[in-house]
């Protein structure tokens, strides 16, 4: 049976990332584009989100038989505690129209991306698929996780009460090529590139917000590409799924940022500044779930090395590897990255 899968926010870092994995794995293979599929991916420019009336046209030309909701209102740190209304609105507002859309289409299957800002900020570590809602998120940014925490609340009510196929997936933090680099919207990696990028053709400081102190697990998108392709095509649970990296694979911010500056090339002067906000310290989440549904896979690692400006690293083996891949796309693609300047 013939399938046709509609990718909202298609072109950004984790919809950009799919279209690249199913467009270059072997035609057929785990990952790989079936002959029975044909994917389409959509944008802010094919329908806003926020408009039922759109979102309900957008179901009407495409027909899709499933969906991968992508699409969100998204920020780093500091954007999240300046507009935490604005989070919780503008989200509430997209979830429920692609989720009811999904419904009143007969959609057979939908896997809507959270985040694990979702989970409690006073948690017992790690983090797994149970604690979503056992106690309040981070004050930081519980606009967006209380609007994320509520598509897992309606896809149960969605299956309670009308048999849908509706389930979501909960990656740690993502970077690769397509990312958001504006320097006030932006996650840590690409607003780390984008900084660094500019001290560097500037003459500056490169100066990072905080201690660097803070742990994080980092998964590449094209791995999060390949877990999203796996749930599609093998996952019906309701429940929830991390899709991570495992915990004991955190990394500080720190360690990020000379990675950076390796990849960038950076040899300026580079210094932390402390009285900027941290955010939580930590928040690992394990991956045992996954892990013992998918079988084999393997994760872009964490390796930093001596891989000093080797930007023609095409298919990267480890987290630096990457990390310059993804500075290399930046640095090539800099006019018509998402760098808040236009």
């Amino acid at each position: 049976m013939a399938s046709v899968i509609l990718v909202t926010g298609g072109s950004g870092l984790v919809g950009k990332a799919i279209q690249h994995v199913i467009e270059n794995e072997p035609a057929g293979s785990r990952f790989g584009k079936k002959e029975n599929e044909t994917w389409i991916f959509v944008g802010s420019s094919d329908a806003d989100l926020r408009d039922p009336e759109q979102t309900r046209k957008m179901y009407e030309k495409y027909q899709p038989t499933h969906v991968i909701h992508l699409a969100a209102l998204v920020g780093g740190l500091f954007h999240n505690m300046k507009y935490k209304l604005t989070f919780l609105r503008e989200n509430i507002l997209i979830n429920d129209n692609i989720l009811h859309t999904s419904y009143t289409h007969k959609t057979q299957k939908l896997i809507s991306c959270l985040s694990t800002c979702v989970f409690p900020d006073k948690v017992e570590y790690p983090l797994d698929e149970h604690k979503i809602h056992s106690g309040p998120p981070h004050d930081s940014n519980f606009g967006y996780a209380h609007a994320k925490r509520l598509v897992d609340v309606q896809n149960h009510a969605y299956k309670e009460e009308f048999g849908c196929n509706f389930t979501s997936a909960i990656p740690t933090n993502v970077f690769g090529p397509h990312d958001n680099y504006d320097l006030e919207h932006s996650h840590v990696i690409p607003g780390l590139i984008h900084k660094c990028y500019l001290a560097k053709k500037n003459g500056t400081p490169f100066v990072v917000s905080g201690t660097g102190k803070p742990l994080r697990q980092f998964i590449y998108s094209r791995d999060l590409a390949k877990l999203f392709i796996w749930m599609l095509r093998e996952y019906d649970d309701v429940e929830p799924i991390i899709l991570s990296v495992g915990e004991d694979e955190e990394v500080s911010i720190k360690q990020v940022a000379d990675a950076v500056v390796q990849a960038i090339g950076f040899q300026g002067n580079y210094t932390f500044d402390t009285t900027r906000a941290d955010g939580q310290f930590r928040k690992p989440a394990s991956n045992k779930k996954l892990l013992s549904l998918i079988g084999d896979f393997t994760f872009t690692p964490f390796e930093p090395g001596n891989y000093y400006l080797l930007f023609d690293v095409m298919n990267p083996d480890n987290f630096l590897l990457a990390l310059m891949e993804s500075a290399k796309w930046f640095a090539d693609n800099y006019d018509n990255a998402r760098t808040g300047k236009k």
